[in-house]
């Protein structure tokens, strides 16, 4: 009896041992495929790492060159030194070590290897760049000594030419946080990539590939002999339609100034010439940018790493007159052959606005109005059309609009209309601002490149152009616009009036060449009365506009020159653009010459 009731009790057991058993299998199978799946990769890279050490091949990044193979970016070697945390048996000596054999501050160095771990513990950190040759030859003789560095030859970025080429060509920085937090990204810890410019705009096509170099160590992490490697595969070399010569003249013009040119080909669309004054060095990014450097940047009044060509807005002022030409014609409201009397001011809806010019202009027409930039004229033609025809000719125009240049940034400008001021301003639109808005004042925003591409569409006949600075983009000027052929060849006589028949943009005039242009003298401040622009505090001082087109056989250039308080573009801004034509038709030029 006893016999069965112990026999029925360990029967009872059994389901009990065997869930303990089960459970601990489990648990074995788990930690197993814990250890061996979830951290394989972990534990393989520590095995490893008793016998191998990985060290990256940076890839060297493309070339970069003008329209005819002008070297613009190209790299230099650069000796840069890497540290494997896991050979330092003591990471603050290591530092201290390498921060007084490199002159620089113990703490900088710890935050530049807190900031490269990764998820791989074993990769080496980049922790200094473009080593002196000196410095190489220090860490090189305590190798036995300090063998959790190694020196890496790499490649440093330089940019030729500068600050000549720097707002166009951009920088590289190094790879943010951010950039590493990216889902799939491919890059590492210390990369540097492009941040402004065609450095940034073709960055997957400019980098390459980076290999990796396999070498078998020591217990003492000394290199025995190379395992294997995977080769780094050269970015792309990059051909831009930048044009050098002009790019330079470009640069040496605004020396002392503050402004922005650029010049396209109106049929391809092809920007020859993008500056901005003052510019900045871009070599001083091809490294770790210390504090006191960058704020030396940001801090300067002149904000020297602003694109002014893109991404300032400015008013075009007489500029503007153009358009306010085109709508008047296109919605049939003049007459080209009617007069109107300038006496030198006016007044409309009981305000009085001035002509620039303090005496008037006397009886005017169109032609002679553009000619003339007779504001008195465009007073009364806007107040005509108001402003929803003007805004609808200026976007016909490409204003207020971005023109998609390759490069980021670029800002799209203002053309101001009733809806624009109901949802910024919350107030109606007051037929008195059109008048203002006439003569390319008010809130009406643009950008030099904007109007560089408005005068190319004159240029060639109609045709709304794709700037671009990649040579071979395929990109080519071939969406017409929606204005009457007619009408932009009467605009286009009197703007070449301007400069070949004594009108105010007579300074750009160049024999043998057509030269079809614009000038502007913009308002920084509101003036009651004539005022000598000299007289006036520099910032208060007008800013300076020139807008034109070349021709000769079937060549074309069109150049949009912005002065900031340079005070009138016809003597200010109209001379770089013929700078321009005399360097671009050079050569046929020669040949009519007598």
């Amino acid at each position: 009896m006893r016999v069965r009731e112990h026999r029925e009790e360990l029967v009872l057991r059994l389901p009990v041992l065997r869930a303990v058993f089960s459970t601990l299998l489990v648990l074995v199978g788990g930690a197993y495929w814990f250890v061996q799946v979830v951290h394989g990769d972990f534990y393989l890279d520590l095995a490893e790492n008793n016998r191998l050490r990985k060290y990256p091949l940076k890839a060297p990044r493309g070339l970069i060159r003008d329209r005819v193979g002008r070297l613009l970016v190209r790299n230099i070697p650069s000796y840069d030194l890497l540290m494997a945390r896991d050979l330092s048996t003591d990471v603050q000596g290591s530092l201290t070590f390498a921060a007084k054999t490199l002159d620089l501050p113990f703490e900088e160095l710890e935050a530049v290897l807190r900031s490269g771990k990764s998820k791989n513990q074993f990769r080496p950190t980049l922790l200094a760049e473009d080593l002196s040759l000196s410095q190489v030859a220090k860490f090189s003789a305590q190798a036995l000594g300090h063998p959790e560095f190694e020196i890496e030859v790499g490649h440093r970025r330089l940019n030729v030419q500068g600050p000549n080429t720097a707002h166009f060509l951009g920088y590289l920085r190094e790879v943010s946080a951010a950039d590493l937090a990216r889902p799939g990204t491919s890059y590492r810890a210390g990369d540097l990539i492009g941040r402004t410019g065609i450095e940034e705009a073709f960055d997957a096509r400019l980098r390459g590939r980076d290999g990796e170099r396999v070498v078998t160590v020591d217990s003492r992490g000394r290199p025995r002999r190379e395992t294997r490697s995977k080769l780094a595969l050269p970015g792309e070399d990059l051909t831009l339609t930048l044009d050098l010569e002009l790019q330079e003249e470009a640069a040496r013009y605004f020396i002392g100034r503050v402004g922005a040119v650029v010049a396209l080909d109106p049929k391809s669309g092809e920007v020859l010439t993008l500056y901005s004054a003052p510019s900045y060095d871009p070599n001083l990014f091809s490294r770790r940018l210390d504090y006191a450097e960058w704020q030396e940047l940001l801090a300067d009044a002149n904000h020297p790493l602003q694109n002014r060509s893109i991404q300032s807005t400015y008013s075009p002022g007489s500029i503007f007159k153009i358009v306010v030409a085109l709508a008047g014609l296109g919605e049939g409201v003049i007459d080209p052959v009617e007069t109107v009397r300038c006496t030198g001011s006016t007044k409309i809806y009981g305000r009085r606005f001035r002509c620039w010019k303090r005496a008037g202009h006397g009886r005017v027409n169109l032609h002679k109005a553009i000619k003339e930039s007779c504001d008195i004229y465009f007073y009364y033609l806007g107040q005509t059309l108001g402003i929803e025809r003007i805004a609808r000719y200026a976007r016909i125009l490409g204003l207020g609009q971005k023109v998609n240049l390759d490069i980021a940034g670029e800002k799209a400008g203002l053309i101001p209309d009733i809806k624009w001021k109901l949802r910024a301003r919350g107030e109606p639109w007051f037929p008195g601002e059109t008048i203002s808005v006439a003569i390319g004042q008010g809130p009406v925003l643009v950008t030099p490149l904007q109007l560089a591409a408005m005068m190319s569409t004159i240029a060639n006949g109609g045709y709304r152009v794709l700037p671009h600075g990649l040579m071979g983009s395929g990109k080519t000027a071939t969406q017409p616009i929606d204005l009457n052929p007619a009408h932009l060849a009467r605009v286009k006589r009197a703007l070449w009036s301007v400069v070949n028949e004594g009108g105010t943009g007579a300074s750009a005039f160049v024999e043998g060449l057509d030269v079809v242009g614009k000038t502007s003298t913009v308002q920084v401040i509101e003036q009651k009365t004539w005022v000598n622009n000299r007289d006036l505090p520099f910032k208060q001082r007008d800013h300076a506009w020139f807008v034109s087109f070349a021709t000769l056989g079937e060549r074309q250039l069109a150049v949009a020159v912005f002065v900031e308080h340079g005070g009138a573009g016809s003597r200010v801004a109209a001379p770089l653009a013929k700078n321009l034509y005399e360097i671009y038709f050079r050569d046929q030029l020669a040949l009519l010459s007598p």
